[in-house]
């Protein structure tokens, strides 16, 4: 699949048009279930529910800076279904969809964003996911360990970190994946280009015609994927995992997709975009999509649609004050929380906070 949609003869492997129709070549590519695909949606309508919700509080002042998901639930969410639950999941920031498919339970997603250092407890044998990496870029390095270290043990587990495309101009990146093609790791390189760095454009970031491209030069394949075509990712997913868990190296997969909202709820981007471009891709939205092909192939209805975004938000906001509920974070979690042992220096610094 990789060789027929080479990113340098612009190429963009696309399976699901935005009228909910999937292309004739769907049958000779990795696909999900019809049960998988609803699975899917249910999971994207909860991550756009709590995505609205978690903006509505933080204008209520309840909830702190928050980065937004809307218009890229597809990347995430197609990615970890065509994994296996104990392949290792290396998020960003902008994989709520994702983490929600993987199980993580909502209302400790929302304890991070508010501040609180149990939103980043995870169970390796539950997850198999590292906390969220807000530095931009650090991240793949961590996922080139993580699969060294499962090649060491004999596993054919394999990887996936994702990224948007501002961390494709950082140095840990480019050291990432130099050392994931030397090694020929089992990584899976997910960018998400959603076209703006905060207020720079992607033409801005990088003078090559994709991202996907820049693989060639570490000497493994990449590819461009509709990033808002939930099937476009899985079948890229899956051939890439099926690669890497053969011994065939890694791959570079970029979802060419969209942020519909902010950067965060800091951002405006008023200031830096025209509406007009919003509008254009508000069109393309993954969710509409996705809702398109179910009610087309029978598997969901006008009234199920509402039922769902209902429960859904009804969920988010029960998620929330659950989150809520437990205690702030104090100041010596700073302490508490940096070391496995606290240095000397540290630990006569907190024992002088204690009354």
């Amino acid at each position: 699949m990789f060789q027929a949609y080479d990113p340098r003869e612009g190429k963009r492997l696309s399976l699901l048009n935005p009228e909910g129709c999937l292309a004739d070549c769907v049958s000779a590519l990795p696909r999900p279930s019809d049960e998988e695909v609803l699975e899917a949606y249910r999971v994207m309508v909860l991550a756009r529910q709590a995505d609205e919700w978690a903006v509505n509080l933080n204008r209520q002042g309840r909830m702190p800076t928050y980065v937004l998901n809307e218009g890229q639930e597809a990347n995430s969410a197609g990615a970890l279904l065509a994994l296996r639950p104990d392949d290792w999941f290396v998020p960003a920031y902008r994989e709520l969809a994702g983490m929600i498919m993987r199980g993580l339970p909502l209302h400790q997603i929302y304890l991070y964003w508010h501040g609180n250092e149990l939103g980043s407890h995870l169970p390796r044998e539950t997850y198999h996911m590292l906390p969220i990496s807000v530095p931009v870029g650090s991240q793949p390095l961590h996922a080139v360990g993580l699969a060294y270290a499962e090649r060491l043990r004999g596993s054919d587990r394999v990887v996936i970190a994702f990224m948007g495309e501002g961390a494709t101009s950082e140095g840990d990146w480019h050291e990432a994946l130099n050392l994931a093609g030397v090694w020929k790791s089992g990584v899976i390189f997910f960018t998400q280009n959603n076209q703006w760095a905060i207020s720079l454009p992607a033409g801005k970031q990088t003078a090559s015609a994709t991202v996907a491209e820049k693989a060639f030069a570490y000497g493994f394949e990449g590819v461009q994927v509709d990033g808002n075509d939930l099937f476009a990712v899985y079948a890229a997913v899956r051939q890439a995992a099926d690669k890497a868990r053969a011994g065939g190296g890694p791959t570079l997969i970029e979802g060419y997709t969209y942020r519909l909202g902010a950067h965060t709820t800091s951002d405006d981007p008023r200031h830096y975009r025209v509406d007009s471009e919003v509008e254009r891709w508000r069109a393309l939205d993954p969710l509409l999509r996705l809702e398109r092909y179910l009610r087309l192939r029978g598997l969901l209805r006008k009234k199920d649609v509402q039922d769902i975004k209902q429960k859904c938000l009804a969920r988010a906001q029960a998620e929330f004050e659950q989150a809520e509920r437990l205690n702030d974070p104090s100041l010596e979690d700073t302490f508490r929380f940096m070391f496995h042992e606290l240095p000397q220096p540290l630990a006569r610094q907190l024992e002088r906070r204690r009354p």
